[in-house]
């Protein structure tokens, strides 16, 4: 999966599959039919590690708005190599298969949907307890969540490792912390 997360789909070239599943072309083409389908499985790998992780970070939160806001500051305090800097596999997926691998395309974009779903269950969560007014829409308030932590890993994946985006990834929880209804 990494080869694929760094390079992207198009990228990669078959020896850098080689190199990185030491295996031999004709033993990756037995296993996975294609580069599609090898590319495919990794993204499916990548979206449920990332979703189950969320999970396990909300299930520990002591709320949902607390355990959104640390989400995102969490990102800020990776080490400069640490995957999670890098921009989403599934956004990468899309820009670089759009025009050209649309099964693909199409599959990052139900993940990206599906993880959205995840968040829009932690802010219905949060309604729930009272943290959110009962108007609040957590959908759109999920889209904006899912948006703001895909700039935020965009930031991290262009600095050099010398900007401090700690405040920005502050910035962005505090909204977050700041939807707390207060009635």
């Amino acid at each position: 999966m990494t080869v694929f997360w760094e390079k992207g789909f198009h990228a990669t070239s078959l020896k850098d599959l080689e190199a990185s599943l030491k295996m031999k072309p004709g033993s990756i083409y037995a296993a996975f039919n294609s580069k599609e389908q090898l590319y495919s499985s990794a993204m499916k790998y990548y979206f449920e590690a990332a979703r189950d992780s969320f999970r396990d970070e909300m299930a520990r939160a002591p709320s949902p708005l607390v355990g959104l806001a640390d989400h995102i500051r969490s990102y800020a305090n990776l080490p400069t190599d640490h995957p999670g800097r890098q921009v989403c596999m599934l956004l990468k997926t899309i820009v670089d298969t759009q025009t050209t691998e649309p099964a693909l395309s199409r599959q990052a974009r139900e993940h990206l949907r599906d993880i959205r779903a995840q968040i829009s269950a932690v802010l219905d969560e949060a309604k729930r307890q009272g943290e959110l007014p009962t108007l609040a829409n957590c959908n759109r308030l999920a889209r904006r969540f899912q948006a703001n932590l895909n700039a935020l890993r965009v930031e991290l994946h262009q600095s050099d490792g010398t900007d401090d985006l700690t405040d920005l990834a502050d910035d962005m929880a505090c909204e977050v912390e700041g939807l707390r209804d207060s009635s």
